[in-house]
């Protein structure tokens, strides 16, 4: 079982769950859409052979305060607080969806606390030509998200299971939250102007991406890619949506892992 710890950055309370062995840089982990409810079988094959570290995000399950963060330099002053709160950097910088926009920035402007840097489909762009799914204009209804976000919607209701003598109320409340706060961050149309900072990212940096990813276009992978001036290498997740990391949980630890034991690898290599 993932051991649970609280941290107090900016004076509000984050809660941190860690797992796994091993010495050498840890893994942290800036969850996706809806944050994590719990510890999730991805982290499970990550920590097989590394720790691993997932600090919840404001508005995330385990970090409620969120509404105090009034600017994208809010948000990304929090996430840079949060890994230095750790006191564990240069970390491996791990994010999905919403929380690959954070890490991307962090990656960008406090770039000493990162090591590798891995984002799986992250927020952070958007081309009305090829436009994303607008999250927060799905119909109303207990399936809306799940069946946007997953290739299969029984993986987000089972990282989503009511877990035994808790109130559904309480998770409902969780859910809007982390809905919510998400939507404070990228509301309308998820682009934080991170590529005019991509350059300054020069960590050896790992993009993925679901095959049947619903949220956003491939083409804002490749964005990603041609933006950054390091070392970049690409994968796409068969049978995975959007959160990649619900759907095949072992593939994309799998890519993970393989990735950030890769010494050798270069861009020239990608």
């Amino acid at each position: 079982m993932a051991h649970e710890r609280t941290l107090t950055v900016g004076g509000h309370p984050v809660r941190v769950l860690e797992d796994g062995q091993g010495v050498g840089v840890p893994a942290v982990f800036f969850a996706g859409i809806g944050g994590l409810p719990r510890w999730i079988p991805f982290l499970d094959h990550l920590a097989a052979s590394r720790r691993v570290i997932a600090p919840s995000l404001p508005g995330f399950p385990g970090a409620a305060d969120f509404r105090h963060l009034d600017s994208l330099l809010d948000w990304i002053v929090h996430a840079v607080e949060t890994i230095e709160a750790l006191d564990e950097h240069p970390v491996d910088l791990l994010g999905s969806s919403v929380g690959g926009a954070l890490a991307a920035e962090v990656a960008a402007l406090a770039g000493s606390l990162v090591n590798r840097l891995v984002l799986i489909a992250p927020f952070g762009v958007y081309d009305e030509a090829d436009p994303a799914a607008d999250i927060w204009a799905q119909v109303p209804g207990p399936d809306a998200i799940p069946n946007l976000v997953c290739s299969d919607p029984e993986n987000w209701k089972t990282a989503w299971q009511l877990p035994e003598g808790a109130e559904a109320i309480d998770f409902q409340v969780m859910h809007s939250r982390a809905m919510e706060a998400a939507a404070r961050l990228l509301f309308p149309f998820g682009d934080t102007g991170v590529v005019s900072r991509l350059h300054r990212v020069t960590h050896p940096t790992l993009l993925l991406r679901g095959d049947e990813d619903r949220v956003l276009p491939a083409s804002y992978n490749d964005r990603f890619r041609a933006a950054l001036p390091g070392e970049v290498r690409t994968a796409t997740i068969e049978a995975a949506g959007h959160l990649a990391e619900l759907d095949a949980p072992e593939a994309t630890a799998r890519e993970i892992n393989a990735f950030l034991a890769d010494q050798e690898f270069s861009r020239g290599e990608a």
